[in-house]
């Protein structure tokens, strides 16, 4: 097989797809689209003996091994051809694939599958715990050409080599005011630090509401009690780590997030005024989120649910005790059916 029938083969198994999804097939996690992804192409392949891996390395890339033609699988829930992909160090890279492509599932708006050739449709980095890259199916340009380099010259090159492109690229996209403070020679992939740095003070009204209830959906023990100094760690570090935002216990806590109001529970108050911007959040943020801070993976839809669940447990023992899901949400939508 070369690269022209892997293609045409690409265009049919996503054509199918898409015909699926017209057709009321709902994918609502990725685990489940990958697997389809597998069993089709496992149909599509017959005539070519190849066999299709349904238990790969859980950290392998990419996601399916055809000889030497991978598949990248990408899936969002959301209106969007653009996600975050694998690190930039490619640690688990399956060494036999010479030729990478990605599949991607949008189940927003109207639901459809593309593919794409890995190396153009890289178009940023970005950092949470490590570099990642993130892919869109209708990059215009890719981030290697930004590099001045090609895909295959950048995987080739060491950690230290990789990561003097990344800076490079980091630098050129600071705005006025901004400082790249990532500046470690090694990178360590059990921590990593974002390219840039900004004041929360400094946001808009709106990013700021944003911010807090990214944060604040995250870490459900901002609402425990006032004498546990150490309950802003976690929303604090997530702005840093995630956003390059530095921010203080007062986002969440002063009279500039709780209102002009005074006495009562002033978190109470805070998480009122961000209550549309958690909804949101619990829609759009990405799932590994969720499962580094809560411990497991959320369905979008029963996230605020659950974000009361772990609530209610941390307020009973605030100053005074109290209980978020009997004030908070109460119009929230009913979860949905799958």
């Amino acid at each position: 097989m070369n690269t022209k029938d892997f293609e045409r083969l690409l265009g049919k198994l996503c054509a199918r797809l898409t015909h699926e999804c017209a057709a009321g097939q709902r994918f609502t996690e990725s685990k489940s689209f990958e697997n389809r992804v597998r069993e089709v192409i496992r149909n599509l392949l017959a005539q070519f003996k190849i066999p299709v891996d349904f238990a790969p390395h859980p950290f392998g890339f990419p996601d399916v091994v055809l000889g030497e033609f991978g598949v990248e699988v990408k899936f969002t829930t959301n209106d969007t051809w653009r996600s975050v992909a694998n690190s930039v160090f490619e640690s688990f890279r399956n060494k036999d694939v010479k030729h990478i492509y990605v599949v991607f599932g949008k189940m927003g708006g109207k639901p459809a599958v593309r593919w794409g050739r890995y190396e153009e449709c890289v178009m940023h980095v970005r950092t949470s715990h490590v570099p990642r890259f993130e892919v869109d199916i209708d990059a215009k340009q890719s981030l290697f050409k930004k590099f001045g380099i090609t895909y295959d010259h950048f995987s080739a090159l060491s950690e230290e080599g990789r990561m003097k492109y990344i800076r490079d690229y980091a630098r050129g996209r600071l705005k006025p005011g901004e400082r790249l403070w990532w500046l470690d020679e090694k990178p360590d992939e059990d921590h990593s630090l974002p390219m840039q740095v900004q004041l929360f003070a400094n946001l808009s009204n709106e990013d700021k509401l944003k911010m807090r209830a990214e944060a604040s959906l995250l870490c459900p023990q901002i609402v425990g009690s006032g004498r546990n100094r150490t309950k802003y760690i976690d929303p604090i570090m997530f702005l840093l780590t995630y956003h390059g935002i530095l921010a203080t216990r007062d986002a969440f806590s002063a009279g500039s997030a709780a209102g002009p109001e005074r006495g009562g529970i002033y978190v109470q108050r805070a998480l009122q005024r961000i209550q549309p911007q958690m909804i949101a959040a619990a829609e759009y943020m990405e799932a590994s989120l969720f499962k580094e801070y809560w411990g497991r993976n959320v369905l979008p839809q029963k996230r605020i649910r659950k974000w009361l669940k772990m609530a209610d447990v941390y307020a009973r023992v605030a100053n005074p005790p109290w209980k978020p899901s009997a004030v908070l949400f109460l119009r929230r939508p009913q979860t949905r059916q799958n």
